[in-house]
């Protein structure tokens, strides 16, 4: 009998034990682990096997392995990881937690309902922007404090990277059925090769400036939950430091591009752009779609490979082969290149063009850039210690130049952008219009408005909950009315227009963007079929360029 029909026969006979003394007893498997559940704990054992990518074929190394899931898991799922549970006893008469030598080891975690998986919510349509929201805090936070990568490790390196992709592409000749997308291999392929030539100083760029660091590694839906209100991401990769040290947005572009797989790009979007508006990450936007088809194509692969396990039931074996075929179909979908736009909003403080924008970036999958945040983000709190603050001549000329530096980033690593700022001065506006013209990219203004009592409460409102990144008071809105100057005949020409007073609803977002998404439609329809080489986007930025905030 070979190790892991042992180990499988050891598992069995711990659940009828368990089942023995009187507990309901369930059972998950992954392609590398088993799961007991029972009394409110769950037992996750390491599968005994060896994979290109890992070796838990000793029980040293699965004790090991045991602890660091432990250890790891505790930075993003505090609540879940308890210990590593010997087993003791024997292999007829296992003891789980038993004293002695010990013959296997599970890791113990307190159990969770399967309910509250992002996978199931999903399924059930519960998974809605809290949730997200609640992933992007996470995630961000636990970037930004999380180790970084030493200058001299190899990791996130363009050689390690595109070795990476290419060993998973590998791997995928071997497990995809003649006749059932084999094909796309070779076009990934091929994909790859041109990307890594193009993204090779980005790449570079992302290792020097620390953005490599200890990650999660593994983050789909199946190992996202939300339990009471919290968010926690858990099953890390604890047996590769080389797929666990990896740039943060191959992290992100993960849960990313699951979302959008299971049929939400809307949440997808808003959890970027939480994201971004939180780290200021917008440079790593350069490699974000590399690492999404990537992601992607790690999902195909682990889900074939399941599909191909001995001792794997029937049903469970069709589903896991559907599923990575679709994954693999939709890494392809994901190398083709985006539409590209650069949107400005025109309209006074309390219009409503923030709740507009965040609108338009679920709608469009477009990068929200906010002057009150990036205000911020250059000056710091500046209006605790000056009466004009972070409304000045000189503070708002250079937030201006710093959020076209941005969208320009945003626009070459080929995204479309809404610029969410006042923009009520025509030099402001020409700015941006200049640059839609250079990069020859298609140039709207949405022109946010409402009555002047409604714009006056909206602020007194935002400014007594202080839960917005807005200073704007009622003398910054009377200033505004001075200074501003309106649309001139030829800005029209570009401008869509919406009254935000009777409020704003997803359908009249797709009715104000309507001109936005046949264009984007028309721009679609005339690409070819297949990958399409972003460097050749018109007015492309040479990769690693970067304004940095």
């Amino acid at each position: 009998m070979n190790a892991q029909a042992q180990q499988r026969r050891l598992i069995d006979r711990i659940a009828r034990m368990l089942e023995a003394d009187g507990k309901d007893v369930g059972q998950f498997e992954t392609h590398i682990s088993r799961v007991l559940v029972a009394a409110g704990y769950a037992f996750k054992f390491k599968k005994a096997l060896r994979l290109p990518f890992l070796d838990f074929s000793t029980l040293e190394a699965r004790r090991f392995y045991c602890q660091e899931e432990c250890r790891l898991n505790r930075r993003l799922a505090p609540g879940v990881y308890i210990d590593v549970a010997p087993v003791g006893g024997s292999l007829v008469h296992p003891v789980l937690g038993g004293a002695g030598e010990a013959i296997e080891y599970a890791v113990r975690m307190h159990a969770f309902e399967q309910s509250d998986l992002w996978s199931k919510r999903l399924a059930h349509g519960l998974l809605d922007g809290g949730d997200v929201d609640g992933l992007a805090l996470l995630l961000a936070g636990f970037h930004l404090d999380a180790a970084r990568a030493p200058p001299d490790a190899g990791w996130g390196a363009p050689e390690g990277v595109s070795a990476s992709f290419g060993d998973t592409l590998a791997e995928l000749r071997e497990l995809v059925p003649q006749g059932a997308g084999e094909d796309r291999l070779p076009v990934l392929g091929e994909w790859e090769s041109l990307e890594r030539m193009r993204l090779g100083r980005a790449f570079r760029h992302r290792k020097a400036q620390g953005m490599i660091r200890a990650c999660h590694g593994d983050l789909h839906c199946d190992n996202i939950l939300t339990t009471n209100g919290q968010v926690q991401a858990f099953d890390c990769i604890e047996f590769s430091e080389d797929l666990r040290w990896i740039d943060v947005m191959s992290d992100l572009a993960f849960a990313h591009m699951d979302l959008e797989f299971h049929g939400r790009p809307e949440l997808a979007a808003r959890l970027l752009n939480r994201y971004l508006e939180i780290t200021g990450d917008y440079a790593g936007l350069a490699v974000f779609t590399y690492y999404r088809v990537y992601r992607a194509v790690v999902r195909a692969k682990v889900m074939l490979l399941r599909a191909s396990q001995l001792g794997t039931p029937a049903g469970d074996r069709a589903a896991a082969r559907l599923a990575g075929l679709s994954y693999l179909a939709f890494a392809q979908r994901c190398s083709r290149t985006g539409q590209r736009a650069i949107m400005i909003t025109h309209g006074y403080s309390g219009s409503g063009k923030t709740t507009f924008s965040r609108g338009v970036v679920e709608l469009l999958g477009a990068i929200q850039l906010r002057s009150d945040v990036e205000r911020k983000r250059l000056y710091g709190d500046l209006a605790e210690v000056a009466p004009d603050g972070l409304y000045s001549d000189a503070t708002t000329r250079r937030t201006y130049e710093h959020l076209r530096k941005l969208a320009t980033a945003v626009v070459a690593a080929g995204w479309p952008v809404i610029v969410d700022a006042a923009f009520l001065m025509a030099w402001q506006r020409e700015a941006f219009r200049r640059l839609a013209a250079d990069m020859i990219v298609p140039f709207f203004v949405f022109d946010v408005h409402a009555g002047h009592t409604a714009m006056r409460d909206r602020i007194r409102s935002r400014r007594q909950s202080a839960a917005d990144a807005s200073d704007a008071d009622e003398r910054v809105l009377e200033r505004q009315y001075d200074a501003s100057e309106a649309l001139a005949p030829e800005e029209r020409v570009h401008a869509l227009f919406i009254d935000t007073e009777p409020g704003l609803s997803p359908k009249r977002v797709r009715e104000t963007c309507a001109p936005v998404l046949s264009m984007f439609r028309a721009a679609s329809q005339a690409a070819q079929a297949g990958p399409v080489h972003a460097a050749h986007i018109a007015g492309q930025q040479r990769s690693g360029d970067w304004p940095q905030g």
